[in-house]
């Protein structure tokens, strides 16, 4: 199973990272604000209930008396009942902060996803990105919403009691409150611990996440090559590794809560002790010091919740980090402001202003590199004019792909230009050169939907009858109207319910739909049978008829009447010519072509026989 490769993150608590996420939701800056507000109301309240308590012991306990009972117990339940209702607000509130939040963030997330360059996609894995969008946003947005209810809640409660404490006594504040700053320096020691811990299992579930999607996609591919056990132990290695991470982080977290608890309970024992002698000594009322133990002990609730809070905030931390890296990750390839301002952007296109493409394409002293280094062009120049059809062909690597990928602008040149109508591609945007461009991969990708939705992405507005069209163009309405309901049937998941001769049928609708000024086939007859080829090679005729082409060939048959057939060998042009030139030539073309041609020819012959 693949690695894959987690970035650098922050090794202790960052309130830049907070800071910066912040500033991405701050459509939500007015709520988060009214339930602070909310919470600061309910601590203030839970802060007087001890106070009340005093009034009661002091002027119906100590006098023995029951005067104005009847108005405290009324004063009491008022109060009761204004913090239900807070807490009713809050918890709606919060409830819908986190749903929205979460909703928001994944937006956020996957239109970056729809921005990001090809070579974005080469490096990062899809359980990577599945885990980002999942899992790290559900908990991110709990910890935002809810840990935001308990911080405030805390940090009020904490204030309000000291406050209440030092103006009633200070000595006997400071004798309780002295288990303050070991309980601080303990903080920071497992801070450091749960953060490290956490971060490790977010890791490793990015890796069971990856396999998990490596494992359900290949599984035909697991069958076919017997590897259950050996995918099943790589597979235990991972979870173990999970399990023990996970143990090791729920350890430090279990550990952290009972020791600040004890060292409450230490600092409740020096208040009974202390404040029992003042009371023998007259030194404070009875209610006082049973205000003074009740405080002391709810002071800690309060700094328990805290600690716990600081210890999501904590795990979420790398959550956090991982969204930002996502949202913050710039495309490689990004259209220039003046060419957004006239001709708009991926998602708001002015489609007013786009020039029709006529079909002249140049490349022009191109030199390009992956992001590993490795070189493909240099200086490389091709001119191919409006109409007409070039095929590629060559061994794998040679560079056959990389030419239409440049085309469609996939990546981009190092150095040179790509000239469509005698123009640089990047003075046009994205949306416009890629909406004029018809793209038929080797290997064709459904949607899960209906044949006619599948066809529809290829031009989103378009009726059924453009797409009915663009079918029987490419012979495919022939086969859809034999399924159970026609351009209603479902294709099922990639695909799964279509043969790879149909699917790839439709993804040549879905092409054409759009009425493309641009044509590119990567190797999309190479998968097939050969019987579905002569049904697909007619279609491509048709499409191909008036349009500017590119055809990267396995199967040198299909190609034949192209107007031009370039052998690409380690980036450059070896051969150029149209087939029957290239015969005569008997070089690299010829040999591969009566190659293929007597290959072909015995497989007829051991059929036949």
């Amino acid at each position: 199973m693949a690695r894959i490769q987690e970035e650098k993150v922050t090794e202790k608590l960052n309130l830049g990272i907070w800071k910066k996420l912040f500033k991405y939701l701050s459509e939500f800056k007015k709520g988060l604000l009214f339930l602070a507000f909310l919470m600061t109301i309910v601590a203030g309240i839970d802060s007087i209930m001890p106070l009340l308590t005093r009034y009661a012991i002091d002027n119906f306990v100590e006098k023995n008396t029951i005067n104005n009972l009847k108005i405290f117990g009324l004063v009491y339940l008022l109060i009761v009942g204004i913090q239900a209702i807070n807490v009713k607000i809050f918890i709606r509130q919060a409830g819908k902060i986190e749903t929205h939040l979460a909703y928001h963030i994944r937006k956020m997330g996957f239109k970056r996803l729809q921005q990001l360059s090809f070579s974005y996609y080469d490096t990062s894995s899809v359980g990577w990105l599945m885990s980002r969008m999942t899992s790290d946003i559900a908990r991110l947005s709990e910890v935002i919403s809810w840990g935001l209810i308990d911080m405030v809640w805390a940090i009020v409660m904490m204030i309000g009691f000291l406050g209440i404490m030092l103006f009633n006594n200070v000595k006997l504040t400071l004798v309780s409150m002295s288990v303050i700053v070991p309980l601080f320096i303990i903080g920071l020691f497992f801070q450091k611990k749960i953060l490290k811990a956490y971060r490790n299992v977010r890791k490793i579930n990015s890796q069971l996440t990856s396999d998990f999607n490596e494992e359900v996609a290949g599984a035909k591919t697991t069958k076919t090559l017997v590897r259950e056990d050996e995918n099943l132990t790589e597979f235990k290695y991972d979870v173990d590794r999970m399990r023990h991470s996970s143990v090791k982080a729920g350890i430090f977290s279990a550990l952290f809560l009972p020791i600040v608890i004890s060292m409450g309970s230490i600092g409740t024992g020096l208040a009974i002790w202390f404040g029992g002698n003042e009371v023998l000594l007259k030194g404070i009322s009875y209610g006082t010091y049973v205000m003074f133990i009740s405080y002391t002990v709810q002071f800690f609730d309060p700094v328990s919740q805290l600690a716990g809070t600081i210890a999501e905030i904590q795990q979420a931390q790398a959550s956090a980090e991982r969204i930002i890296s996502l949202v913050e990750t710039e495309p490689e390839i990004w259209d220039k402001p003046d060419v957004i301002n006239k001709y708009g952007d991926l998602f708001n296109a002015k489609k007013e202003n786009w020039e029709d493409i006529n079909g002249d394409i140049e490349f022009k002293n191109l030199y390009f590199s992956y992001k590993n280094g490795q070189k493909v062009f240099e200086n490389f120049n091709l001119k191919v004019k409006k109409g007409e059809t070039v095929a590629l062909v060559g061994e794998t690597g040679s560079g056959k792909s990389t030419i239409v990928n440049l085309l469609c602008r996939f990546y981009e040149p190092s150095s040179g230009e790509i000239l469509i109508d005698g123009k640089d591609y990047r003075e046009r945007s994205l949306l416009w050169l890629q909406s004029n461009i018809g793209y038929v991969l080797q290997s064709p990708h459904l949607f899960s939907g209906t044949i006619r939705e599948n066809i529809r992405y290829g031009k989103l507005d378009a009726t059924n009858e453009e797409i009915e069209a663009a079918a029987k163009m490419v012979n495919a309405h022939e086969f859809i109207m034999e399924t159970e309901k026609g351009y209603d049937s479902e294709v099922g998941e990639g695909g799964g319910n279509l043969s790879t001769g149909q699917k790839q049928l439709i993804s040549f609708a879905r092409a054409i739909v759009g009425n493309p000024a641009v044509f590119v086939l990567d190797e999309a007859t190479s998968s097939i049978d050969t019987e579905t080829e002569r049904v697909i090679q007619n279609a491509i005729e048709k499409i191909l008829s008036d349009r500017t082409s590119f055809v990267v060939a396995h199967r040198l048959s299909t190609i034949v009447s192209a107007d031009k057939i370039l052998v690409i060998k380690n980036g450059s042009i070896d051969e150029a010519g149209t087939h029957s030139e290239l015969i005569k030539k008997k070089g690299y073309y010829y040999r591969l072509y009566t190659n293929q041609l007597l290959q072909e020819k015995e497989m007829e012959s051991e059929n036949v026989s």
